[in-house]
C-alpha cells in the first residue's frame, strides 16, 4: 500500500511508513489519468527524495479536478432509515425498491471547490433542522472505470429535506462543503470484508455519538458500483464514489456547530471535519 497526501507544496507519498517528494512536479489528476495508477505511483516513489513527514494540520483534500459521485441505499439499515424519514411523504417504498433493484442509486455529490479536507469544516444547511454526516468508504476511480484506491468521505445529509419528498434530494445533499475527503489517497487491493467503519461525534469534549460497520454489509460488490457510473458518463480526469453508510445516528440526532466528526478507516486513516 502506497499513501498519497496533498500539501499545500504538492503530492507527497508515503510508503512503509517513511515519506516521499516526488523528484518532478506531479498531481493527483495524472493519477487518476494513468492508465495503472499504481504501477504509476510505484515508479513516483522509486525516485522520489525522502522527506519528513507533512503536517497534519496542513493537509488538503487528495483530488485534483475529480468529481464526487455517491450510491446510495447499499446497505440495510440505510435503506430501513431512508424508507422511515420518508414515509409521511409517501415515498417509503422508493427505498425498498432500489435497495432490492439491479441499477443503484448513484447522485452527483460535489466539484473539488465544494470539498472539505482533513480538519476542514463541513457545512450544515441554514433552511435544515435535521442534519447528520454518513461515513463512507470512498473509491478512487481513474479514467477507465478502474478502482485503484480508497479514501475516507464524509456525506453530509439533510434528512428533514429528502424525507420531505425524495425529489428534494439533490438538495439535501449538494451544497458547499457538503463532502469531506481525505486524510489521503490510498493506492491498495481492495479491503478485506471485515474491515470496520468507525464513527464519531464529539460535543463539548464529550462524545454524543459512535457506531460502526463493516464493509462486509454492502449489498453490491463495489466494481458494480464503478461499472454502473461509468456506464453512460465518462470521466476523463477519474473521479471518487462515496459507496453509502451502515451507520445511522438515533432517531431525530442532528448536528450542531462546533461539532467534531471523527470517521476511522484502517489502514486509511482518520478524517477529521468540524462543523459549522
Amino acid at each position: 500500500m502506497i499513501r498519497l497526501f496533498a500539501t499545500p507544496d504538492g503530492l507527497m507519498i508515503e510508503k512503509h511508513a517513511r515519506f516521499y517528494r516526488p523528484a518532478e512536479p506531479v498531481d493527483f489528476d495524472a493519477v487518476f489519468r494513468a492508465n495503472d495508477p499504481a504501477a504509476f505511483v510505484e515508479r513516483l516513489a522509486e525516485t522520489a527524495t525522502e522527506v519528513d513527514a507533512p503536517d497534519p494540520s496542513l493537509l488538503r483534500a487528495p483530488l485534483g479536478s475529480q468529481e464526487v459521485w455517491a450510491a446510495g441505499v447499499t446497505y440495510l439499515r440505510s435503506k430501513d432509515a431512508r424508507r422511515e424519514e420518508s414515509e409521511d411523504a409517501g415515498g417509503g417504498d422508493f427505498y425498498d425498491k432500489v435497495y432490492s433493484a439491479d441499477r443503484p442509486e448513484l447522485f452527483f455529490k460535489a466539484s473539488p471547490h465544494r470539498v472539505a479536507g482533513p480538519g476542514d469544516d463541513v457545512r450544515l444547511r441554514a433552511d435544515s433542522h435535521w442534519n447528520v454526516p454518513e461515513p463512507e468508504l470512498t473509491l478512487a476511480i481513474n479514467h477507465q472505470g478502474k478502482i485503484f484506491g480508497y479514501t475516507i468521505g464524509n456525506d453530509m445529509s439533510s434528512r428533514d429535506i429528502e424525507g420531505a419528498n425524495p425529489l428534494y434530494l439533490p438538495q439535501a445533499k449538494v451544497y458547499d462543503r457538503s463532502a469531506g475527503l481525505g486524510p489521503c489517497l490510498a493506492v491498495m487491493p481492495p479491503p478485506p470484508p471485515e474491515t470496520v467503519i468507525q464513527i464519531e461525534i464529539r460535543r463539548d469534549a464529550g462524545t454524543v455519538f459512535s457506531g460502526q460497520t463493516e464493509i462486509a454489509q454492502i449489498k453490491r460488490s463495489l466494481p458494480s458500483l464503478a461499472e454502473w457510473l461509468f456506464r453512460e458518463d465518462r470521466f476523463p480526469a477519474g473521479c471518487y464514489l462515496m459507496t453509502g453508510t451502515g451507520i445511522v445516528p438515533p432517531d431525530r440526532f442532528t448536528l450542531r456547530s462546533g461539532d467534531e466528526i471523527r470517521i476511522t478507516i484502517e489502514p486509511i486513516g482518520t478524517l477529521l471535519n468540524r462543523v459549522r
